[in-house]
């Protein structure tokens, strides 16, 4: 019994350590046998994923076809090509037509396993996976060309597994419809190069100016070597990055074979001569901003390659960014301009170097205008009655709690408009602006094409109010045009690479903003300006009109001007709005100006301005006659809301003008009021507390294009125009 008892433990013992035997075995058995029908079930659902891709596949002629973005070429108005933007794909290249060092170069850098893998490089995946764990890194780049043409083709970069694993499935569809030469034609016509240029043919142009077909072995090193960082490497960006990184596809080869160690030691990358890329500086603030409108001018889904013909001429967009260099001050940007009679750009500039900004002055930014503003003011002016040479008077005024002064701080006294335009006093622009209405002037402003918010405060008037560049010169150019509209524009035409036309301009229908008698007036006090005024720098040698504007403390300087039918803007100043020393309108911008309208207008016949101010036949009748009324007919009087009255309460000799009879003496001390009546209807009341002049039936019914209420029309028979002939009642019509 003790000896059978002493056997009994150690025999349990033996059996469970059998036991744990038994149950791992079972369990390692089970996992092999799992895990074989889980991969095996993976490999069907993978070989079924990759078969359903390559069958739905394109074929290989769909693919050759197929672009990753739009090309566009952009055209001056003579046709020279200015820049070349989106996508380049050069000539497509048959495998055969291929140099074979192009091909090594690639393999070797990229792929060097790539005829023997199936899409997917398993050794390759699995060297980066040891090398992760071993040194706690993230996973490197272990694409394939296959999977790197995958991904071009059909996929996004977006680093997600997810992706990941359809690039894996999509490049082994593809080695599975295409051969290796067909994937390697493809990856090599496809690849993104940088600068725009796709697949080595347009690589090669770019940065050689010829065929891929003439590569040499160190060109195609350092095309191979772009494809790890486009623009880190790219030989117009940094040379030695490149020639470092050629130097680098040059030992891959002649590590795994492809050339010999005395053809690579042989080989002098940093000899190979670079395309010279011509400048596309100031050009590009232009195709900023005009080739965003082919979303509004061209019909959605179109994606093919175009040509973009434009506005500029590429001598005077030279000689304007010349202007703008040479003459901002130190420290300060500077913008421009110029548009032709029609509303054409001939030249744009958005600062003083597009590389270091792109910021588009010309366009975007709003500063105050200045004194240049003052075009608006006196426009109101002349609409409203008055004439260059009425008499105002410079001197001080305060209009509620504000009291501008002039620039010297001083006073001429009495004068006419025109000097008062000429020599920007601010005085009489206030009592201007004052008299015909600040919200007048404002509105004057947004008919001329002025698309910033605008004050309506009294010092509105010396240009308080932000405003762009290239509206400035559309208000400009308007009042060139004889007070017609004008709408600027960059785009003459768009045409496919096979001719066919997909946008061409067309005129748009011009509308007439005032009357042409005055826009000569305005011209006149503009050409005045420029004569003898404060825009003297912008003289060229032929008849030129403008203004100088100068905002406080010198932080912005303008000068806007047009002579020979074109019309130019300038601006200078700082981006953050601080004040720059000596800067005003009259100095850098008039002769910024001046430099490039110089260029501009060589070969343009010299134009005199039509300064007459030729007034309708409605507005030419005897003065007695239109401000009394025709003594054979009734005549009413108008109250100060605009409502016809019987006349009564005035004598013979009391005429209700707002200015003394010609040699009456005004108390000392009272400033002049201008010497012209009142026009009927803008609410002043004449002196002594009588009711305003009378305007006769006739001329209010012109003046309105409408025939008084209670009144048979009554023309007189003469050669007097009908309301609808005339530019005013053309606009009240309107």
């Amino acid at each position: 019994m003790a000896k059978s008892g002493g056997k009994g433990p150690n025999k349990r013992k033996t059996g469970a350590r059998g036991a744990r035997r038994v149950w791992w075995k079972v369990w390692a058995r089970r996992i092999v046998i799992w895990g074989g029908v889980l991969g095996m079930l993976g490999v069907i659902a993978l070989g079924t994923a990759v078969y359903f891709a390559a069958r739905n596949m394109p074929n290989y002629s769909t693919l050759m076809n197929s672009q990753n973005g739009q090309t566009i070429v952009v055209r001056a108005r003579d046709g020279t090509e200015i820049v070349s933007l989106g996508p380049s794909y050069g000539q497509w290249l048959h495998s055969d037509e291929i140099p074979q060092v192009m091909k090594d170069a690639m393999v070797s850098v990229e792929d060097r396993r790539y005829y023997s893998h199936f899409g997917i490089d398993p050794i390759g995946l699995a060297r980066a996976l040891v090398v992760a764990l071993r040194d706690d890194e993230r996973v490197s780049a272990t694409s394939t060309i296959t999977q790197q043409l995958a991904r071009n083709i059909f996929l996004n970069s977006n680093r997600t597994y997810d992706r990941k694993a359809r690039e894996a499935v999509l490049a082994m569809a593809l080695e599975w419809k295409f051969s290796k030469e067909q994937i390697l034609e493809l990856y090599l016509n496809k690849v993104y190069f940088g600068g725009g240029a796709y697949g080595i043919d347009s690589a090669s142009r770019k940065f050689f100016s010829h065929s891929a077909r003439q590569l040499s072995t160190a060109e195609a090193a350092i095309i191979a070597g772009l494809v790890k960082a486009p623009s880190r490497y790219s030989p117009t960006a940094d040379v030695d990055a490149a020639v470092s990184r050629a130097n680098v596809v040059l030992g891959q080869m002649r590590k795994y074979g492809a050339i010999g160690a005395e053809e690579a030691a042989s080989v002098d990358v940093s000899a190979v001569k670079l395309k010279t890329e011509a400048g596309q500086n100031s050009i590009r603030y232009f195709t900023d901003w005009a080739l965003p409108q082919l979303d509004l001018l061209l019909p959605s889904g179109n994606f093919e390659p175009i040509e973009v013909w434009t506005t500029i001429d590429i001598g005077m967009q030279r000689a304007a960014t010349a202007a703008i260099k040479s003459n901002a001050p130190d420290g300060a940007q500077g913008a421009l301009v110029s548009l032709d009679r029609d509303g054409a750009i001939l030249a744009m500039v958005g600062g003083t170097d597009y590389v270091e900004s792109s910021y588009n002055r010309a366009t975007e930014a709003v500063r105050q205008p200045g004194s240049a503003w003052k075009l608006f003011v006196y426009l109101a002016a002349l609409e409203a009655g008055y004439q260059p040479d009425d008499r105002v008077v410079d001197g001080p005024v305060t209009i509620g709690d504000w009291s501008p002064h002039n620039s010297g701080g001083n006073y001429a006294g009495e004068i006419d408009v025109r000097t008062a335009f000429a020599y920007s006093k601010n005085t009489v622009a206030a009592q201007l602006g004052n008299e015909v209405g600040f919200s007048t002037v404002a509105s004057m402003a947004r008919r001329f094409g002025i698309t910033t918010p605008i004050s309506t405060y009294p010092s509105m008037v010396l240009g308080t109010s932000e405003v762009r560049v290239i509206d400035m010169s559309r208000a400009f150019a308007e009042v060139a045009a004889r007070g017609n509209s004008v709408e600027p524009y960059g785009i003459i035409k768009v045409v496919t690479a096979g001719g066919d036309v997909l946008y061409e301009h067309e005129e748009p229908r011009s509308v007439q903003l005032v009357p042409d008698y005055i826009a000569a007036g305005m011209t006149d006090l503009l050409q005045t300006a420029v004569n003898t005024g404060t825009g003297k720098a912008a003289q060229i040698g032929r008849p030129v009109a403008g203004k100088t504007g100068t905002t406080s403390s010198n932080k912005d300087g303008w000068f806007v001007g047009f002579s020979s039918g074109i019309t130019t803007a300038v601006w200078m100043g700082r981006d953050d709005a601080r004040a720059v020393a000596g800067l005003s309108g009259g100095r850098a911008p008039a002769r910024a100006f001046a430099a490039y309208m110089r260029y501009a207008v060589k070969d343009r016949p010299v134009e005199k301005f039509d300064t007459d101010l030729k007034l309708p036949e409605w507005q030419l009748e005897p003065d007695d006659e239109w401000l009394y009324g025709d003594p054979e007919e009734d005549y009413y009087f108008i109250d100060e809301q605009g409502n016809l009255i019987e006349p009564g309460g005035l004598g013979d000799d009391d005429r209700g003008l707002d200015f003394p009879i010609e040699g009456e003496q005004l108390p000392r001390g009272e400033p002049t009021q201008p010497a012209r009546p009142t026009m009927p209807g803008n609410g002043n009341s004449s002196q002594g507390g009588a009711p305003p002049a009378a305007a006769s039936d006739d001329f209010l019914e012109r003046a309105t294009g409408q025939d008084l209420p209670g009144r048979q029309p009554q023309r007189r028979q003469q050669n007097v125009p009908s309301p609808s002939e005339t530019p005013f009642g053309r606009l009240f019509e309107n």
